[in-house]
């Protein structure tokens, strides 16, 4: 049996209509390459016989359903077959000839590469709003070549190299904890924007205020973990400025790039409650530490 030249890992996390999406986004793939779609799955069984109904080809790792999303690309990056490993989101659709371009990215020399991220669910404001509250860092033009830090939704590994890092993509964290560690080691990072993948989730104003408060939670408990209680205060107190910094970021993102400016301006309203409730996430996640925030991100 050939071995696949590229493992795609997909955490299913939301719904089923999201992750038929994503699927046949890959099928399309699959015409002339040999690909392998491992799909962590924490939403039962019914999502597990669909997929394996409609998508015999995909490989299910069941998962509980306290599983979290790092913990779910843990379990796959164990056992992908393939010599290059990428990383997508069940609601992320990749366009026709995108594995193409990130093996090609490996075949060059490259041994991490992220691409970028665009909004493929556009006819709702709240959806406009809740996309460029998250990405607008990642919106075009961006910079090509060695980064600081790329996506974690839109990524490869070479990986004989994702190997060597066991360590850090079994501790739990989000990627940014595992490419923080290549980085000190020399790996380079290498942003590729021409490497689009569409971003397609439909939100609820409650979902993503929610998910936006866990995340930053999960995140922001993480980073202190063990820390002094007086350096957890005091970094929590001084959140309560982050409201008013992180408006300003994406919006001065947004505009600069001079994309979605109409998005954008419709989308301010919006954008109010959302920052906040980053904040709120990152202020308690300081306090009082992550709790279960990590369990319940999507």
């Amino acid at each position: 049996m050939t071995a696949p030249a590229l493992t795609i890992v997909v955490p299913a996390v939301n719904t089923w209509s999201d992750l038929d999406g994503c699927l046949a986004a890959i099928a399309a793939e699959r015409t002339d390459l040999v690909l392998e779609a491992i799909v962590v799955n924490r939403l039962g069984p019914d999502l597990e016989a669909r997929a394996r109904e409609r998508y015999p080809w995909v490989r299910v790792l069941p998962a509980t359903r306290e599983t979290t999303i790092p913990q779910m690309r843990a379990q796959a990056f164990a056992v992908a077959a393939g010599e290059a490993v990428a990383v997508i989101e069940d609601h992320v659709q990749v366009p026709r000839g995108w594995a193409r371009q990130m093996l090609a990215c490996l075949a060059a020399g490259d041994d991490v590469v992220g691409g970028a991220v665009e909004n493929a669910a556009t006819e709702r404001v709240m959806d406009w709003a809740a996309f460029l509250c998250e990405y607008s860092q990642l919106l075009p033009p961006l910079p090509s070549g060695p980064v600081d830090g790329i996506t974690g939704n839109n990524t490869v590994y070479r990986r004989s190299v994702l190997g060597r890092y066991e360590t850090a993509w079994r501790a739990g964290r989000w990627e940014n904890y595992l490419h923080d560690a290549m980085r000190h080691d020399g790996v380079r990072l290498m942003q590729h924007p021409e490497i689009v993948v569409g971003h397609k989730k439909h939100y609820t104003f409650w979902e993503y205020a929610s998910q936006r408060y866990l995340y930053s939670r999960s995140y922001a408990g993480a980073r202190l973990i063990g820390a002094p209680l007086a350096r957890r205060v005091l970094t929590g107190c001084a959140a309560f400025a982050l409201p008013p910094l992180i408006y300003l970021r994406v919006v001065s993102a947004v505009w600069k790039k001079g994309q979605h400016r109409g998005q954008l301006l419709r989308s301010l309203p919006l954008l109010v409650p959302f920052v906040c409730a980053y904040a709120v996430g990152e202020i308690l996640g300081y306090w009082f530490g992550p709790g279960d925030a990590l369990q319940q991100v999507t």
